[in-house]
């Protein structure tokens, strides 16, 4: 069986009311090669990624999770585009049009935009050819993302034998999952089962209470961390309704990010911290507390894809001193992690793993996501992974950085993303315009946050 896990198959409803793909751009010098062999390589490659050779197939009764079923790339799947003025500022312009974009994981789980002759990039050359992954979350998380990336631009292209014997072990997962996803006896089993199913979640209802009250004791013991507090909504999240989107990005050699004793993470959230309380007290909002939203990776678990929890992070509103907030942050995110890390928090997941789909499926479609919560976990997202050595490449050209652009949404109406490659760090910004309308100006504080801090370290 293929079928979604409860965290995965949330992700897939929540895209079915509001935007949550992941976009991961990666610039390359520019190719040598013509479209057609560069299309031709790429579906090659794509061929050979079997995450890339599924579609959803969803049940209309609601009984059972939807499943993944074999489906092979198809050519429409990558997008080749035509700017009429090949800057990177266009660029930046498309690619925002984009993230207000969902795919439908039922036809195509993910695209492939290709944008060529880009002038006047942060990479050295003349000219760059971008690449974005469009990714449903359903398929994966971002270190997911980043790992199916890296075979798209690493692996070789598979031999005809290769692709005959993938194609066979593929047959094979159909015909025994795609009966099962379509059929009316699946449906009717699960019918069958949703009282057992419904006794399983009260059994784990209890033991997760009663983790949850042994967890309460050891935090008032002082032997696990504190809970996050939560923050009241402010200028960045309201209103609840996204009324566009715009994006900018800041690459930086890795040599100018890093900070002695500060991982690549802090630096980031520091550099974020510094930029959004200065932009916002320069349009004359008061600041007492900013937090941040960091999604934190788990260790694997089996069948879930989208294996991480959401930190809630304080960024030391108020502390003038860039080194010192810079190791308050460190210290907060580090008692955090310790936190969602420890193994009385699995009880409560082990919660929804065993809800009956038909009311996990209630109740993300039921879930207030239209409406601003008086408190939230944070003012912005905030979301670092390294994606490895930069030794990928696009029709023969070498990879010079790469990004990406977390989804923004009724909450959070500022994101951004950290993501290391080779020796390049950068730090993305994807934006609401309605709420921050002058993004280069921001940008502009992210900027002089990271020279700051990086200056201060000496």
């Amino acid at each position: 069986m293929i079928s979604l896990s409860a965290p995965d198959a949330t992700m897939y409803w929540l895209s079915r009311r509001t935007r949550n793909d992941q976009f991961l751009l990666y610039c390359f010098a520019e190719s040598t090669r013509d479209d057609s062999e560069l299309r031709t390589e790429i579906l090659d490659r794509c061929a050979g990624i079997p995450e890339l050779r599924v579609r959803l197939r969803d049940d209309p009764t609601g009984l059972t999770y939807p499943a993944w079923i074999p489906a092979e790339p198809d050519p429409a799947q990558v997008v080749r585009h035509q700017l009429a003025a090949p800057s990177w500022p266009e660029l930046l312009a498309a690619v925002g049009r984009s993230a207000g974009t969902g795919v439908d994981a039922t036809q195509y789980p993910w695209l492939l935009h290709i944008f060529r002759g880009i002038c006047d990039s942060p990479a050295p050359d003349a000219q760059v050819t971008v690449v974005v992954l469009q990714i449903s979350h359903a398929l994966v998380d971002g270190r997911g993302a980043a790992r199916i990336a890296r075979a798209l631009f690493t692996q070789p292209v598979r031999s005809a034998g290769d692709l005959a014997a993938e194609g066979a072990a593929t047959g094979r997962m159909a015909r025994a999952a795609a009966p099962a996803a379509a059929s009316p006896l699946r449906s009717l089993g699960a019918a069958a089962a949703l009282p057992v199913g419904m006794v399983r979640t009260v059994r784990r209802g209890i033991g997760a209470a009663r983790a949850r009250r042994e967890l309460d004791a050891l935090t008032a013991a002082g032997r696990v961390p504190r809970p996050g507090g939560g923050y009241p909504s402010g200028p960045l999240n309201r209103p609840a309704e996204v009324t566009g989107h715009s994006v900018q990005m800041l690459v930086w050699p890795a040599s100018e990010f890093r900070v002695p004793g500060l991982t690549v993470t802090v630096v980031g959230l520091t550099a974020v911290s510094i930029a959004v309380e200065r932009y916002l007290r320069s349009r004359g909002a008061e600041v007492t507390r900013l937090g941040a939203q960091v999604p934190m990776a788990l260790p694997p678990r089996p069948g879930i894809r989208n294996n991480y929890r959401s930190l809630g992070v304080d960024l030391g509103a108020g502390e003038r001193d860039p080194l010192r907030r810079a190791a308050a942050i460190a210290t907060e995110l580090a008692a955090r992690r310790e936190r969602a890390g420890h193994p009385l928090l699995a009880a409560q997941d082990s919660v929804t793993a065993v809800l009956p789909p038909l009311l996990l499926r209630r109740d993300v479609h039921s879930y207030p996501i239209d409406t601003v919560p008086e408190q939230i976990t944070g003012h912005t997202v905030v979301s670092s992974v390294n994606r490895g050595p930069a030794d990928l490449a696009f029709g023969g050209a070498p990879v010079r950085f790469t990004g990406g652009f977390p989804a923004l949404g009724a909450v959070m109406h500022l994101t951004h993303g950290i993501h290391g490659l080779g020796e390049t760090v950068t730090l993305s910004v994807h934006a609401d315009p309605g709420v921050v309308p002058d993004l280069d100006t921001y940008a502009g504080h992210l900027s002089d946050a990271v020279r700051e801090l990086v200056r201060s370290a000496g």
